[in-house]
């Protein structure tokens, strides 16, 4: 066009820009130039033009979370044969086109840059691979701690369910083992840690003194918001994902007792925390100084040993020796084991049982406790409530022989 202006005629302007002289023509008449590689021409007739704007823009106006194929199953049941299953794709495409170009705004992500020190994290999940212990199904949670400034993590073994005991336990450990503890303490909505039911929802007394004792501000994430503990959710991730790896190169996902697997669990852990190792050790020089010893990680229960010699704990009826009937025993309850004692005494330790899926009770009968008694009194088994319980197991063959006290 500067050409033109300057006086060249059209045949020379048009060679000297590197475009056809009728291009030229175009170009000086105000006509629109087509940029190369752009269509404006359909190659094929649109198989949707009859019903998208009438029918499916309305459906997506007032449920934009519909896709593609709710749609083209929607055609079949009001339009059944006209439109083929190879008009799918091409519907998914406008669906999407239109969900960019006129849908609804969508959530935005804030990505977080949080200081060392600042942030530990704690959740529980279960393990995406079956475990077994000796040939059994071990049911279980896994607990996991970690910080969000270095990704450093600690994961635990939790039997039950997410209970303050685990994960005052988990929190402890966690803490002992990175040597500090940070500023802020989060997790979603624990009934372990908060009141949810109230309508001002508070931490629980006994969260609150866990937290006072560490110096940890106790925060949580909006409920039903996951997103918000994105540092954790992930971790979730990834630890599950190594973990299935190490089992698959293990070869099994067999273990001889909870103590092997934690160990195995520990190992896996180490391997993911050898990547952080260099932000790790910043993070340690901003931890808070831990207190003198821990704190209380049990509830306490005071009960009375029957004459049956059992007492009841949490649904499930435990056997105990037969010196504590009458006895009031002060019991510490853990996510693992039950802890007794009689004023200051420890008197004995059981391991903690949960009843199963579907059950609403369950016992842990131990026949050391009781055979004494059985041996004098025989037609006592005969209908005893808990008899099965008594029947031999795998127990007997492994309990070794006591030595006869008969000269």
């Amino acid at each position: 066009m500067s050409k033109r202006q300057r006086g060249q005629s059209q045949q020379t302007a048009a060679a000297q820009a590197a475009i056809s002289e009728r291009s030229g023509r175009r170009i000086e008449k105000g006509e629109r130039v087509s940029i190369p590689g752009e269509r404006h021409w359909r190659t094929r007739e649109d198989p949707l033009e009859s019903i998208w704007q009438k029918e499916l823009v309305p459906l997506l106006e007032k449920e934009s979370q519909l896709t593609g194929l709710t749609l083209w199953e929607y055609l079949e049941d009001e339009h059944a044969g006209q439109f083929p299953f190879s008009v799918l794709r091409t519907l998914q495409r406008r669906v999407k086109h239109w969900k960019a170009t006129q849908g609804p705004e969508k959530v935005v992500i804030f990505r977080q840059s949080v200081p060392a020190g600042q942030q530990g994290l704690s959740d529980f999940s279960h393990p995406n691979t079956t475990i077994t212990l000796q040939g059994k199904v071990f049911t279980h949670l896994l607990y996991q701690f970690r910080f969000a400034y270095s990704g450093w993590r600690y994961v635990q073994i939790v039997l039950g369910g997410e209970s303050y005991s685990a994960l005052a336990d988990g929190l402890q450990s966690a803490l002992m083992l990175a040597g500090g503890s940070p500023l802020e303490h989060r997790t979603d909505s624990l009934s372990a840690a908060f009141n949810n039911h109230r309508d001002e929802q508070t931490l629980t007394q006994s969260y609150e003194a866990l937290c006072t004792h560490y110096r940890l501000r106790a925060t949580r994430n909006n409920c039903g918001v996951s997103h918000e503990n994105g540092a954790i959710e992930c971790a979730h991730g990834s630890f599950k994902h190594r973990l299935d790896q190490a089992l698959k190169l293990r070869g099994s996902s067999d273990f001889a007792d909870i103590k092997a697997y934690q160990a195995f669990l520990d190992h896996v852990s180490e391997r993911l925390n050898r990547r952080c190792q260099a932000r790790f050790r910043e993070e340690q020089l901003a931890l808070q100084p831990l207190p003198g010893g821990r704190f209380m990680d049990y509830s306490e229960l005071s009960l009375k040993v029957t004459r049956s010699s059992t007492v009841e704990i949490k649904r499930v009826l435990y056997t105990v020796p037969s010196r504590l009937i009458g006895e009031h025993v002060r019991v510490h309850v853990y996510h693992d084991r039950l802890v007794m004692f009689v004023g200051q005494a420890l008197t004995a330790t059981l391991p903690r049982i949960y009843p199963k899926a579907g059950q609403e009770r369950a016992r842990r009968i131990d026949y050391r406790h009781l055979i004494h008694s059985l041996s004098a009194k025989p037609q006592a088994f005969r209908f005893l409530q808990f008899r099965d319980d008594l029947l031999p197991t795998d127990i007997y063959r492994h309990e070794p022989p006591r030595k006869s006290r008969r000269p």
